[in-house]
């Protein structure tokens, strides 16, 4: 099966299955999926691949305003849109401080993230439990907000740490092509921030360990912070993992 799927508007679409999980089971192909804004599926041919996917429900990570600016998925037949923006309190990445420990701060924006946004997240996996058709959520870049929820989601469902990882830092190879949307988009700016477009393991991994100093571990996160109860986790583990 293939991890990266090709869109000729998006870089950073990804399928969350194949990933093995504590009980000798693995995440399935063809359900869950992540990805950078889907407001850039524009052409006849991304809009074909799109609905190959069979995808019955998009989850919008994004601020109103971001969907405002840049645009949103197409209305398709059968396909739910949910807008839950996760993150409260906005940050420009290109304006880090380049003296700054990078994956720490990022970290940090994460905690933000996971302090502020738990009535979307609970939202996010509750979407994601009760979907009977394949999911897709994203934000901007399919980066920061995508690689919460994914860690999230990977974790609940018995995913090792590793795996966790591995997968977020799979959007350095899409890191090139943000960049370079950055300064298309950002004419005579200076992106002050080396970092940017990053996704080293680091930084999940040290989201997942604040989680777990924090709540005890994701799941003692899930279930206090988020308050979803162990119906809603084994529903999730039911949907996503193979038989």
């Amino acid at each position: 099966m293939t991890r990266h799927l090709a869109f000729d508007g998006l870089c950073n679409f990804r399928d969350l299955g194949g990933y093995p999980a504590a009980d000798g089971r693995s995440t399935r192909w063809g359900w869950l999926y992540r990805s950078d804004a889907l407001g850039k599926l524009s052409s006849p041919a991304d809009l074909e691949r799109f609905g190959a996917l069979g995808i019955g429900t998009v989850i919008d990570l994004r601020y109103p305003w971001e969907i405002a600016r840049r645009g949103r998925v197409p209305e398709l037949d059968g396909v739910a849109y949910h807008n839950l923006s996760i993150e409260h309190r906005p940050y420009d990445q290109a304006e880090i401080d380049p003296e700054l420990d990078p994956w720490r701060y990022l970290a940090d924006r994460f905690a933000e993230v996971a302090e502020d946004g738990v009535v979307e997240i609970r939202e996010v996996l509750e979407l994601i439990a009760a979907a009977d058709r394949p999911v897709v959520f994203h934000c901007a870049s399919g980066k920061d907000r995508t690689g919460l929820i994914a860690a999230l989601v990977l974790t609940l469902v018995g995913v090792g740490e590793d795996d966790v990882a591995a997968d977020f830092a799979l959007t350095e190879l899409a890191t090139p092509h943000l960049v370079a949307a950055w300064h298309a988009a950002n004419p005579g700016r200076a992106l002050r921030w080396p970092g940017f477009g990053r996704a080293p393991e680091e930084v999940i991994r040290h989201v997942l360990a604040d989680l777990t100093r924090a709540h005890g571990s994701v799941r003692g996160y899930a279930t206090g912070a988020l308050g979803l109860d162990e119906r809603l986790i084994d529903e999730l583990r039911g949907r996503l993992l193979t038989a």
